[in-house]
């Protein structure tokens, strides 16, 4: 039953971020495609939603069995993001969407392996500091403001976010096993990412 609604809430969460992706391939202004995005985010955050890169920065402080979690979490997002992704491709706004999506697609495919990790960390060390910040930030306005930075910063700079990168290669439909490869690559480093800061508190705080 747990994972049944931990699978359940993941699979939202990754319909939100699939959302905020095909916002993301609409607009033209990357600008605004990436404070729109931020609405996937925003929209897990206050419903309580289940997203992998938002819940890896909290695995120093859960016992072992959080990384099977995460796992189902994981392949909650993929489904959930995938979801978006198809029934988009069979409207008539899939043939832009797929386009644009494909020559991002075509950019990670070409791209090192180790870019990608390093990518993935930077992604997901401005993740946790949205996600936490959202948690912990006691001014209301300062918690959503975080939010938004964090995400549209990310998405600016060009940093690799895998559950993003699941819709956008859903789209572009070019699953392979090469792209499952650097899909994990960019998982790998957005754990990374993610734990950064909270490993370094918890050894300048000892």
């Amino acid at each position: 039953m747990k994972y049944g609604k931990m699978l359940a809430g993941s699979t939202l969460a990754g319909l939100c971020i699939g959302l905020g992706g095909a916002v993301f391939l609409a607009l033209d202004s990357k600008i605004a495609g990436a404070l729109f995005f931020t609405l996937g985010l925003f929209t897990i955050c206050t419903r309580g939603l289940l997203l992998f890169t938002g819940k890896v920065g909290y695995a120093l402080d859960n016992p072992p069995s959080y990384l099977r979690d995460l796992a189902v979490i994981w392949v909650g997002n993929l489904i959930g993001t995938n979801l978006v992704a198809y029934a988009l491709r069979a409207t008539r706004v899939c043939a832009p969407y797929a386009e644009k999506a494909a020559a991002m697609c075509a950019v990670k495919a070409e791209d090192s392996l180790l870019s990608l990790f390093l990518l993935g960390v930077f992604c997901n060390i401005l993740m946790f500091i949205a996600v936490d910040g959202f948690r912990t930030n006691g001014h209301e306005v300062g918690k959503y403001i975080g939010l938004f930075l964090g995400v549209s910063v990310f998405i600016l700079a060009g940093f690799e976010h895998c559950v993003a990168d699941m819709f956008y290669f859903g789209m572009a439909n070019v699953w392979s096993a090469d792209i499952v490869l650097r899909l994990l690559v960019i998982t790998a480093g957005n754990a990374v990412g993610g734990l950064l800061i909270p490993a370094g508190e918890k050894l300048y705080k000892a």
